[in-house]
């Protein structure tokens, strides 16, 4: 049978195999008194185990391989952080493993003593070679844990989200206010310009624009002149009005490197999404909060508020405009759509939220991220309609970041047996 190495590291973690009269490939008698604590970093596989072998308590790590040989494979016996291990758990003992003192590595081999129905589940509930190993298992995982799964994943989703956060935190020398602006920008970009619209943050600092709020078409001259997307001339008479403006605040804050239009995807990118209205909007939200920060962490707390917050109407000239000099036929739209507005509300709030929360260690923030989450709607994709294929649907958008989560971080590295949906399907009746 075909298994990799976690499925041992689950076998030893649970002690899914038949542990009377146990001995050691040498032949001491061996019984196991702690199990130790998984470890998912680097070093031994389980910490702080307890073992007793030959009627001596031993007291330190035990490491897990399919072979006995891995240990010289992957070069264990060189690093000192291997010196403790009191217990090498193997399937098969093929080859004796030395300590660095020369003497042998007390070795248990698994073979012929994994109970059966843990074989069978884990043939039966598995199928690597799908993008969604345990799908046809799915609707047999009890309901309570799945949803701890979906919690699980969607706290890691948001520690990898909040993360990049607080690197804009540092990188601002804990400029709450500035870290807030960029992170806007950020989520502006939707994929396919975020990097673009992150640089244009970088380059127009908050401050600048607050000077500016209440002066909507000064912020758009200044951001989309930055941005480098405004004609170098045009016909139009709101157009060279933008151009001039800029022009006389490029040199006031001597802004002499703007950014090109190639930096800037539009090619693949519908008209609704094209990043000269993305800023145009972006300047909207600006000039309609006093202080952004503010607005997000104190003057909002349900959905409701930040759809007035963020549900804004760009200027005259973009209710009819996509790019510059294009006139659209029909009005372009009366402003953000709701869509979009909770996919903002999910990747920009959500996460400022929870980043604030980490760094004032205020886990009440967390709580508020979850109650926000299970106001939004659940997002609509391809990994979504994958679960929801096999009879898991998300409910909201607590649901669907879980899944997403769940999915990247669990099911496409293969990392089935770290996850308690795989855990439970598999889970020995004979213990």
């Amino acid at each position: 049978m075909t298994f990799k190495e976690d499925f041992l590291q689950l076998v030893w973690k649970y002690q899914y195999f038949e542990k009377t009269k146990l001995h050691t490939t040498s032949g001491d008698e061996l019984k196991i008194v702690q199990v130790g604590f998984h470890n998912q970093g680097e070093g031994p596989d389980f910490h702080d185990s307890v073992v007793v072998i030959g009627g001596v308590i031993l007291h330190g790590h035990v490491e897990v391989h399919r072979l006995a040989s891995d240990w010289k494979q992957h070069a264990h016996g060189g690093n000192p952080a291997y010196n403790s291990v009191v217990l090498h758990v193997v399937w098969e003992d093929d080859l004796q493993v030395l300590r660095n003192d020369g003497t042998p590595m007390p070795t248990l081999e698994l073979k012929g003593l994994i109970y059966l129905d843990i074989w069978r589940n884990y043939e039966r509930m598995l199928d690597y070679k799908s993008d969604l190993p345990c799908a046809h298992g799915l609707k047999d995982a009890p309901e309570i844990v799945r949803f701890s799964t979906l919690e699980k994943a969607l706290v890691e989703r948001l520690q990898e989200k909040s993360s990049l956060i607080l690197q804009i935190l540092k990188s601002t020398t804990d400029d709450w206010e500035e870290t807030a602006y960029r992170w806007l920008f950020t989520c502006f970009g939707f994929k396919k310009n975020n990097e673009a619209m992150s640089e244009l943050a970088m380059l127009v600092p908050y401050k600048v624009l607050q000077k500016h709020r209440d002066q909507l078409p000064v912020l758009e001259a200044i951001l989309l002149g930055q941005a480098g997307l405004l004609p170098s001339e045009s016909e139009e008479p709101y157009v060279q009005f933008l151009i001039r403006e800029y022009e006389f605040y490029r040199k006031k804050y001597v802004w002499d490197s703007p950014m090109k239009r190639q930096h800037w995807t539009f090619m693949g990118v519908r008209p609704s999404n094209f990043p000269t209205l993305r800023i145009a909007q972006l300047a909207a939200i600006l000039s309609k909060a006093p202080n952004l920060l503010q607005s997000v962490m104190q003057d909002s707390h349900d959905f409701a508020g930040f759809k007035k917050l963020l549900k804004v109407k760009s200027s005259d000239y973009w209710q009819y405009h996509y790019s510059f000099g294009k006139p659209s036929e029909r009005q372009t739209s009366a402003g953000i759509s709701t869509t979009v507005l909770e996919l903002l509300v999910i990747n920009y709030v959500i996460p400022l939220w929870f980043a604030y929360g980490r760094y004032f260690e205020e886990p009440d923030w967390q709580e508020r991220c979850f109650d926000l989450l299970q106001e939004v709607s659940a997002e609509k994709n391809h990994i979504i309609t994958k679960f929801q294929s096999y009879g898991w649907t998300a409910g909201n958008a607590f649901d669907s970041q879980g899944m997403i989560g769940l999915f990247k971080n669990y099911c496409q590295p293969k990392k089935c047996l770290q996850c308690k949906i795989a855990q439970a399907l598999i889970k020995s009746e004979s213990k």
